[in-house]
């Protein structure tokens, strides 16, 4: 019996000596493994680690912060039908009307009215709200939906196709309006939350991150567009546009504007315009109805490593200054073909697009602070920006809308040009878009020597006899090239 005891209390020991061995060359596995960087069971355990940020569960708070703030849009346009006339013309000879009545369509051109929606952010307590000028800019009647189900007609305060962006107002007080961020601290890899009215489907909520910062997609058809915009994975789909892209505390980041699709729906990738930009583009439109753009006056391309191999350059990141203009900010400033300019005021620039989206920040005669490489050396400068007619004169909304009207790029032309055309003064139509000059079958290349009996050698003479006119029409006087007879029309503003 003793004897039993005695292999009974060995065994015991036995056992648990190969338990304790088999636990140690388990942990020695484990570890082994954990080095390695294998097995799902690594990264769950890394997941659990107190010393790491947990990822938001929810993002209720800044919806909740949000909604009150997003309304729904409603835009309708009118648009005049055509009379139906089989021949492509809308007059025949006299008497012979009567042969074709049967095929003609006689009735007066009828109204017809497309209708839109979008989202907008109210921005002030007053009622003022940012949208989309893809949304609202051309409507003729417009009707704001807030989150209360309160509806209201707004007034186009003003517009900005180089940025699309949009300003209303509607009359209403102690409305809940938006914080903005500093978009610029906004970080790749943050979290934020679009919130807008997809296919009319009112007060929508979508999260995602921020994937890029100062995106180019070649989407906004002015001549002079500002793209630097914020790419997300946050869901956006055609009545987002307008709405607002929100940090986790509510704050403004961004006003959605664009999708990268091939159906026209969301398809991964959304774009926003800027806060900061957007705040600029506001105060603009509320203090002077039109954005005072400012320019810096050199072309420029971005920087990337082929470019920079064939420059033999020792960076591959900034921006590179292919030519400067004639009487610009840039020429006053120093800068000359080859340089990289690398931040404005602190601000790194690492492609053409950020470097655009900081100027447009700023009006005519502001001055920005520029660092730049010139043969490898790095310098810095102050330029002065200067608006589009080379000055820093602010653009008023009279004058704005009198050049929009004409709807043409001008040009002065220099002294031999003109002495070719036997001419002392003139401006010619470089590019013709719809308006006034179009309508009156104006073409491309005529030289306009006199508005109103004036004689114009500039933008800006034609700018201030526009501002000048009392409405009662234009006289314009002028010819082509090649032709040495003078053309006269008149138009009606």
């Amino acid at each position: 019996m003793k004897n039993l005891k005695l292999y009974i209390v060995f065994a015991a020991l036995l056992g648990s000596f190969f338990t304790l061995l088999g636990s140690k060359l388990l942990e020695r596995d484990s570890d082994q493994t954990a080095q390695a960087g294998g097995g799902a069971n690594v990264a769950h355990l890394a997941s659990l680690s107190s010393g790491t940020t947990s990822l938001p569960t929810d993002f209720t708070y800044p919806s909740e912060q949000t909604l009150p703030k997003v309304v729904h849009i409603k835009v309708t346009q009118k648009m005049k039908s055509q009379a139906f006339n089989p021949f492509g013309s809308d007059q025949l000879p006299d008497g012979f009307g009567q042969f074709f009545s049967p095929f003609l369509d006689r009735r007066a051109p009828q109204d017809l009215k497309q209708e839109g929606t979008g989202s907008g952010v109210i921005i002030s307590p007053d009622g003022y709200i940012v949208t989309n000028n893809h949304v609202a800019g051309d409507a003729d009647e417009i009707e704001v939906s807030l989150y209360d189900k309160r509806s209201f007609k707004a007034k186009l305060v003003g517009k900005d196709p180089s940025t699309d962006l949009a300003l209303l107002k509607i009359e209403a007080k102690d409305l809940p309006f938006i914080q903005f961020a500093n978009s610029d601290e906004l970080k790749v890899g943050q979290w934020v939350v679009a919130v807008g009215n997809p296919f009319n489907l009112e007060s929508t909520v979508t999260a995602g991150i921020v994937s890029a910062k100062g995106r180019s997609i070649n989407i906004n058809a002015d001549k002079a567009p500002i793209e630097a915009f914020i790419q997300t994975d946050a869901a956006v789909n055609p009545g987002n546009s307008g709405g607002a892209l929100v940090n986790l505390n509510g704050e403004l980041v961004g006003i959605n504007s664009a999708i990268a699709s091939p159906t026209g729906s969301y398809a991964g990738y959304s774009f926003a315009v800027p806060a900061n930009l957007v705040d600029k583009v506001v105060a603009d439109l509320r203090k002077f109805g039109v954005a005072q753009r400012a320019f810096l006056g050199a072309q420029i391309r971005t920087i990337d490593g082929e470019f920079a191999k064939e420059k033999d350059l020792n960076v591959t990141q900034g921006v590179w200054v292919e030519a400067v203009n004639d009487n610009s900010a840039a020429e006053a400033a120093g800068l000359e073909k080859g340089d990289v300019i690398t931040s404005i005021n602190g601000v790194q620039v690492k492609e053409s697009s950020a470097l655009i989206e900081q100027i447009g920040r700023h009006r005519p005669g502001d001055k920005v602070s520029l660092t730049y490489l010139r043969n490898g050396k790095e310098r810095s400068v102050e330029a002065t920006l200067k608006n589009a007619s080379g000055n820093t004169d602010q653009v008023t909304e009279m004058t704005s809308l009198g050049m929009a009207s004409l709807g043409a790029d001008l040009k002065p032309l220099s002294n031999d040009e003109l002495d070719k055309m036997h001419l002392s003064h003139g401006v010619q139509v470089e590019k013709l878009r719809s308006g006034k000059l179009k309508e009156a079958v104006v073409k491309e290349g005529f030289v306009i020597t006199r508005l109103n009996n004036q004689p114009v050698s500039s933008t800006d003479d034609i700018e201030r006899i526009l501002n000048e006119n009392d409405g009662n029409g234009l006289l314009i006087e002028g010819k082509y090239k090649g032709d040495d007879r003078m053309t006269y029309l008149g138009l009606g503003l």
